[in-house]
């Protein structure tokens, strides 16, 4: 044991020796090398691409109209003005009135909340069963289930527009909720059950043992573990359901129609004159909600996805 501690000790270098000898391990990778230059020149082209056309959407909206006509779209205003954006949100004509997008912003938010909240429980409980608890039909359910994640929406529409209508809600907001519910379900039942999926299945195991029961295990275990696959959620609710056009033209009447109608009515309409500051401002204002939403939740959102695409 002796010899063996003497070799120990005489392997060890004094710090005079090792200074000598130079730097030892890996050599550090250059940070200007071709490869970085590559993929940071390629990085910087993609942001610009997508930043242009902001860029130029912001800075128009702050302009007057006789500045807007000298044509440089690329140069920053010399007297900023925020009476395109007051005008955008209270005093556009969108058809027949002129009060701007407030009336469908509320609109969105009334149709958004309820059909993002409902379809979310809905398709968190699915989930939740198609993953843990095996009943009969099962794999039927859940193959339905992706086959209707890809019907085209365009498909459906003639069927719903005759149900709605035979029920009495047509054209009205709370139609509108419940085909976006309909329509949302599928494709976040298949997220909420991959997740559900991919948690430890002893956990589920263990509670079943201790006598818990369904509702007990979905609300004291799974729920406080799954708040990245509910954001996930939240944001692709949010972000379809207000971006929708083509829903909120067919299902409402123009009392009721969304942020998104009214901006196609406010760009082209054909009275007066042009005010591109005052479209790009509405255009900013009605895809603002969807881009806040991803920004303050955007790291729990590529947790989500991550975790729900780990098991099919």
């Amino acid at each position: 044991m002796a010899d063996r501690s003497i070799i120990k000790l005489s392997d060890h270098k004094s710090p005079e020796k090792r200074l000598k000898e130079g730097p030892q391990g890996a050599k550090p990778k250059r940070v200007l090398s071709s490869r970085n230059i590559m993929l940071y020149g390629i990085l910087f082209v993609a942001a610009v691409y997508y930043l242009l056309p902001l860029y130029v959407m912001v800075v128009t909206s702050l302009k007057g109209m006789p500045e807007i006509r000298l044509g440089n779209i690329f140069s920053p205003p010399v007297e900023i003005t925020f009476e395109p954006w007051v005008k955008a949100w209270s005093e556009a004509c969108t058809g027949l009135n002129c009060d701007g997008l407030s009336r469908g912003f509320w609109n969105s938010v009334r149709i958004t909340v309820p059909s993002m909240v409902i379809s979310i429980l809905i398709a968190s409980v699915s989930g939740y069963s198609l993953a843990n608890w095996r009943f009969k039909g099962a794999n039927l359910f859940f193959a339905v289930l992706v086959v209707g994640a890809f019907i085209p929406y365009q498909v459906m529409i003639y069927p719903i527009v005759i149900i709605l209508r035979e029920v009495g809600i047509y054209g009205s907001l709370s139609g509108l909720v419940i085909v976006h519910t309909i329509f949302g379900m599928p494709i976040l039942t298949l997220l909420f059950r991959n997740y559900f999926s991919s948690l430890p299945e002893e956990l589920f195991k263990a509670a079943r043992v201790d006598g818990a029961g369904f509702w007990q295990i979905y609300f004291r275990i799974m729920l406080p573990m799954s708040l990245p696959i509910f954001v996930v959620a939240m944001i692709l609710q949010v972000t379809g359901i207000w971006n929708d056009f083509l829903f909120g033209v067919v299902f409402t009447r123009p009392e009721s129609y969304p942020m998104t109608v009214q901006l196609n009515n406010i760009v082209n309409s054909v009275q007066g004159v042009k005010e591109y500051n005052v479209n790009m401002a509405a255009t900013i204002l009605t895809g603002a909600v969807p881009l806040i939403i991803y920004f303050v939740s955007g790291r729990l959102f590529v947790r989500g996805i991550a975790a729900g695409a780990v098991k099919g």
